[in-house]
């Protein structure tokens, strides 16, 4: 089923969040609009700067970049909140918003928990809480729509994902198969219907070439032998060619065109957007 997304052009965007201050951050917005990428995406944790106005920021110096998070954690704010931020960034950055949204990592809602002195809330609340910001962003919106992004994992997101996104981030282990990456992609499109056709599938990729940087091992909790090993959907390795070859294979078994790289190997994707970029 995912075949019927397969004639999709690729577009490609950049995960990354402030990190040297304003200056370093405007010229990496700068940097990633000039080698061709479509988005700018930012993701969401107290540990961060808010993504609300780092992308406010990016958006302002580039002239056709989009920005988006990756992922608006929904734990973090009030669905309104989360509307009422997501809509304001699409009037003022000319429609160039895209909202992603999901119900956050564990650590996330714990960190939530404890700030506000309050249980933690339930994987079924915080995925309301997604709805909930959706529809509020629709109506805030009007005649214009912002796209959206979900980043689904279980059964339940992928419905909520096949009836109300735009963009669809399928968020399996980096251990997982393409086989298995394959039934995720078949579930979501068939739960979708006749929506199927109109949603974008985005596929996240973590490192570019064969070495996984110590922090980046300890953050997916496996090393670049596992990665390999395994034929991690997380990692693009090879020559540039044998990469450009990688991402159609992968358009053609899942529908996916939608991908964003790491910024710490954006600079390494670069020669791969010129090929597929729009194609």
């Amino acid at each position: 089923m995912a075949a019927q997304n397969a004639g999709r052009p690729f577009r490609f965007g950049v995960v990354a969040a402030p990190q040297g201050g304003g200056d370093q951050w405007r010229r990496l917005a700068q940097r990633v609009e000039q080698l061709g990428y479509s988005t700018l995406l930012s993701p969401d944790g107290l540990q961060l700067l808010s993504p609300v106005a780092a992308l406010a920021v990016a958006a302002s110096v580039t002239a056709r970049l989009r920005v988006g998070t990756f992922v608006m954690a929904s734990p973090l704010r009030p669905p309104w909140l989360a509307a009422w931020d997501a809509h304001s960034l699409s009037v003022l950055t000319g429609g160039r918003f895209e909202l992603g949204i999901g119900t956050g990592r564990p650590e996330v809602a714990a960190q939530v928990a404890e700030l506000e002195g309050q249980p933690l809330s339930s994987p079924a609340r915080r995925l309301a809480q997604v709805e909930q910001a959706i529809d509020r962003l629709r109506e805030l919106d009007g005649d214009q729509r912002t796209p959206v992004m979900i980043a689904a994992s279980g059964p339940k997101a992928r419905a909520l994902a096949a009836a109300k996104a735009d963009i669809v981030t399928l968020a399996a282990g980096p251990l997982a198969t393409r086989d298995e990456m394959g039934l995720l992609c078949q579930d979501l499109l068939a739960k979708a219907g006749a929506r199927a056709a109109n949603i974008e599938l985005a596929m996240n990729i973590f490192v570019v070439g064969e070495d996984v940087p110590p922090w980046m091992a300890q953050f997916m909790g496996v090393d670049s032998a596992a990665l390999r090993a395994a034929d991690s959907l997380a990692m693009l390795r090879g020559t540039t060619q044998q990469m450009v070859d990688d991402l159609r294979r992968r358009r053609d078994a899942f529908g996916a065109s939608y991908i964003s790289v790491n910024s710490a190997f954006f600079e390494q994707m670069a020669p791969v957007v010129e090929q597929l970029n729009g194609r």
